[in-house]
């Protein structure tokens, strides 16, 4: 592209810019009393400037230039007023550290193909979270996906922590949602009860840099926890277990290694099973029980779980099944026919559950290092839409979450650090077993 085009395309560029910093300068006006406060005490100034050269600089001693002057110095007055006006309603449209963000994008290498650099158009409080800030940009054509690719050295550059970046009204402004630099979230830590909720269907994962993390069962029913050897999913699955079973809720866990992974103390709470048997057992009564609620719910008029509990004498519990390496229960390689049929059978229990279980209830927790589809049928995993990994590689990542920001945001050195499905990093609880 020719200098002049380039130069042209700059120009239309900075007009452009212009005009939008007035449109948020006269909405910050209309909404904002101390804009108005600021605008309003202005205008004496240019009233005051008018008097002065109109009044006591002595243009009526000079006979053949009076007229002129005293024509100008009429419309010095509107000019200024109208002017002021201007510029001050500019200001305000225009956000803190304007020029000094652009500068360092510029720095970074983050231009469009003629060298424009995104412009910082507004800068507003996250109203959800009070330590989180949104920097909303004109993109200049700069795609989501190299923002993504980009998100270290823009977050080096302006000095934050990025929590999310997202699309704005439309594929022409970028949000980034960022704290600041010296927010950042614990390597470790506690569980502690004062973290519960009040309902019985939200558990809380953990802390990210804008709160806690939670997980409404009665919006999304079923968790998926994914992530690499050591990288903490098998005690938030516990943490999520140990939330149910203080809400009262039933729960069954399957674990194929023994039982080792679980102490005395959960065998007390929890119905347990260490083999197929007992397990396709478990999975037919939950969805037996599914059945039944059906009926329950059907002819007392109730569409889910918490509008029957509300209604009823004698509320029914919530059920939660748990696996935390489901690729020991559901891996087919090197199995018999009998031992595929049996396989079968259970993936068709856990299946109903999936579909069925969120208005009744009835929730699963599944844990796997690699939740593929030679583990996990496609029917299942799509109705499981909590997906969290922990530290993972690329191939991983992209498996649970379908793209490769768990490789690309959770450090390799830090245990117990998460990604969900809505791209929020958090560290997970560590709990005491011994508090159950």
């Amino acid at each position: 592209m020719r200098y002049e085009e380039k130069e042209r395309l700059n120009h239309q560029t900075q007009k452009k810019y212009l005009t939008l910093r007035f449109k948020n300068g006269c909405k910050a006006f209309w909404e904002k009393t101390s804009c108005k406060v600021i605008l309003f005490a202005f205008y004496p100034l240019p009233i005051l400037i008018w008097f002065l050269f109109k009044n006591h600089l002595g243009l009526e001693d000079i006979p053949l230039v009076s007229p002129v002057l005293f024509a100008l110095v009429d419309l010095l007055l509107p000019v200024l007023l109208i002017g002021g006006t201007l510029a001050i309603l500019i200001l305000f449209g225009t956000p803190f550290g304007f020029d000094r963000t652009a500068n360092e994008l510029r720095r970074i290498g983050m231009t469009n193909s003629v060298g424009e650099v995104p412009m910082l158009l507004t800068r507003t409080r996250d109203k959800k979270h009070e330590h989180v800030e949104i920097f909303e940009f004109d993109t200049v054509g700069i795609p989501l996906t190299d923002w993504e690719k980009c998100r270290g050295h823009i977050e080096a550059a302006l000095n934050v922590n990025i929590v999310k970046i997202t699309e704005g009204r439309n594929k022409r402004r970028i949000l980034l949602h960022v704290v600041s630099a010296g927010r950042g979230m614990p390597d470790f830590l506690e569980w502690n009860d004062k973290y519960l909720t009040e309902d019985d269907s939200t558990l809380v994962l953990g802390e990210s840099q804008t709160g806690l993390v939670k997980v409404d069962l009665s919006k999304i029913p079923h968790v998926l926890l994914g992530g690499s050897t050591g990288s903490g999913k098998s005690i938030l699955l516990k943490v999520l277990l140990v939330q149910s079973l203080k809400k009262g809720a039933k729960v069954s866990i399957a674990d194929f290694k023994g039982g080792v992974d679980f102490p005395r103390v959960w065998h007390d709470k929890c119905r347990m099973c260490f083999d197929e048997d007992t397990l396709l057992t478990i999975l037919t009564e939950l969805t037996e029980e599914l059945e039944r609620r059906k009926t329950v719910f059907r002819e007392a008029v109730c569409a889910n779980l918490n509008e029957y509990n509300k209604h009823s004498a004698v509320p029914l519990k919530r059920h939660f099944f748990a696996c935390d390496e489901v690729a020991e229960v559901l891996d087919k390689t090197g199995l018999t026919k009998e031992q595929k049929e049996r396989i079968g059978l259970i993936e068709n229990r856990l299946s109903v559950i999936a579909r069925q279980g969120r208005a009744f209830g009835i929730h699963l927790i599944l844990a796997t290092q690699r939740p593929d589809a030679n583990i996990l049928s496609g029917q299942i995993r799509n109705n499981i839409n909590c997906r969290i990994c922990g530290r993972a590689d690329t191939i991983l990542s992209q498996i649970i979450l379908d793209n490769t920001s768990a490789a690309e945001q959770i450090p390799k050195d830090i245990a117990g650090r998460f990604i969900d499905h809505n791209g929020t990093v958090f560290q997970g609880f560590w709990i005491d077993e011994r508090s159950l």
